[in-house]
């Protein structure tokens, strides 16, 4: 050290910094874990599969590093030094990397991902352990062991709190999860360069360790002013048509294409809608409930923020108001104010009979009586349990609950053809919530045979009259919607519950077999 030996109760600007260092890398290595859990579910779907196995991984390399830890015996503050490069340059372009890798080569995705997972671990499992070494070493007078542990695990608990906040709230909105781990790989190289100037006189081959951190910081700078471009080479190549909007949310990833063939809507990678078929899929999806219905006037719309749902349901002169709960305000705010999309949906968001709230589907429902002659439910698959309790016992109960008398509810069901038990799972569950079902299903070309199912109180009556407008759902043409082939017929299925969650299980394996 270059200062002299300090009094036992004098705090060192050394001590103070590595201390602040712990808080540092604690935020660090969190923030790396939960970039590559968001990266897993974004582009290989299951968020909770993804995310338990990528912090698994995680938890086990750093707990290898810790053990490697005793094997550093010379030279602590230089391989502490090294080890912040190499964690932030790693952890730093990982996302980056990533993003680029799924483009280049999809199958290898997998395998680069818990390559870098491992990494990435195990260096971090390796910075508190040399943390403590060094305190203990420089600051012996001052630290007792349990002093020592408690300063240096309070720090990291800390650090790890704010990253974990910040990263759904701030970080990810904001910045993007490329941007956001070149920044972070900055910090950690920002800790090597404090290390550097606290401790130069203990380091040999001083300009060495002036020249890694220098290409180190090069490195990701340039990835973190360049992350538009790295996100847009990759999406472009990824969706293999112009990116006319990509951003991401707190929920999602939303990402809106544009080419000769038309216009298609992604989230976290899966295709909503392709703008030549989407009128088939929400025609089927809304006319036979609202003309079942005959003279719907308060409409209720479940998800949907693309605003096409409230497109078809405005075509009925009988509606007085529509409520559409969307979770993502990012999906209505683009919807209601991009001109392409505006016209896709007939600005169906700006009408006035339409009142936009962004708020969790199921909260809502809980919070905020009141009965709708038309519900619509028009949310993602169940690919995760976050949206998997939107398919179960409890979310259609309180659909029940607000659904007059004489209304009609439909939910969108994923294909009976593809994923035939995960259907039926869901008309098993509506049934177990009290209510009668009316399956049925219709072919959209870019996602092939499509299913919804009818819920009510009473036996669904088929429509007299549709819309003059539709451009698919013709009278005639209705009663083979609701005929199945022995392919798409009902099987045995469970109550898709709370407390089991089997739709997701189910969905994944069924889906698991296409991709």
């Amino acid at each position: 050290m270059t200062a002299d030996s300090p009094s036992p109760s004098r705090v060192r600007p050394a001590e103070v910094a590595l201390l602040v260092s712990v808080f540092v890398v604690a935020a660090c290595g969190l923030l790396y874990e939960l970039a590559a859990g968001a990266l897993a579910s974004y582009l290989l779907g299951d968020s909770i599969l993804q995310f338990s196995t990528v912090i698994g991984a995680y938890l086990f390399a750093m707990g290898i590093g810790s053990y490697l830890s005793r094997f550093f015996e010379r030279q602590l503050i230089a391989q502490f030094l090294r080890i912040e490069l190499l964690v932030g340059f790693i952890g730093g372009l990982m996302p980056a990397a990533l993003f680029a890798l799924q483009t280049a080569s999809p199958s290898s995705f997998r395998f680069a991902l818990y390559s870098l997972v491992l990494v990435v671990g195990t260096l971090v499992g390796l910075e508190i352990p040399l943390v403590m070494r060094i305190l203990k070493r420089h600051f012996r007078e001052r630290y007792a062991l349990k002093d020592l542990v408690s300063q240096v695990l309070t720090f990291d608990y800390l650090g790890a709190l704010a990253v974990a906040v910040a990263f759904p709230l701030l970080l990810v909105p904001s910045l993007g999860l490329v941007r956001t781990g070149a920044l972070f790989g900055l910090m950690n190289a920002g800790v090597a360069v404090w290390a550097l100037w606290l401790f130069r006189g203990e380091l040999r081959g001083l300009w060495g360790h002036v020249v890694s951190c220098a290409l180190v910081i090069a490195a990701l700078a340039a990835a973190m002013v360049g992350a538009d471009r790295i996100s847009t080479w990759a999406e472009d190549r990824f969706y293999a048509d112009r990116i006319l909007y990509s951003e991401t949310s707190r929920y999602q990833r939303v990402v809106v294409t544009s080419s000769k063939a038309g216009t298609r809507l992604f989230l976290n990678g899966n295709l909503q809608f392709h703008s030549r078929d989407e009128y088939r899929y929400h025609e089927a999806l809304v006319h036979p409930a609202m003309a079942g219905h005959g003279a719907p006037k308060r409409v209720l719309v479940l998800g949907g923020g693309d605003g096409m749902v409230v497109r078809e349901v405005l075509k009925y002169p009988s509606v007085e108001r529509v409520t559409l709960v969307e979770l993502d305000p990012h999906m209505t705010t683009l919807f209601s104010e991009q001109p392409l999309l505006r016209s896709l949906n007939g600005d169906a968001l700006r009408s006035p009979k339409v009142h936009v709230v962004n708020h969790d589907a199921f909260a809502w429902l809980e919070q905020n009586p009141g009965e709708y002659d038309v519900i619509v439910v028009d949310f993602p698959d169940p690919t995760n349990f976050s949206i998997g309790k939107l398919y179960t016992t409890s979310f259609y109960t309180l659909i029940d609950q607000h659904l007059a008398a004489s209304g009609y509810a439909v939910v969108q069901t994923t294909s009976p053809l593809i994923a035939r038990k995960s259907y039926w799972t869901v008309a098993q569950t509506i049934e177990a919530a009290g209510l009668t079902t009316t399956p049925y299903h219709a072919h959209v070309p870019s996602f092939g045979e499509w299913g919804f199912i009818l819920a009510s109180r009473r036996p669904f009556r088929a429509p007299t009259e549709l819309p003059a407008v539709l451009r698919f759902l013709t009278l005639d043409g209705l009663p083979a919607l609701f005929q199945f082939p022995p392919d798409m017929s009902r099987v045995p299925a469970e109550v898709n519950r709370l407390s089991n969650q089997v739709l997701v299980q189910t969905f994944e394996q069924e889906w698991g077999k296409v991709h």
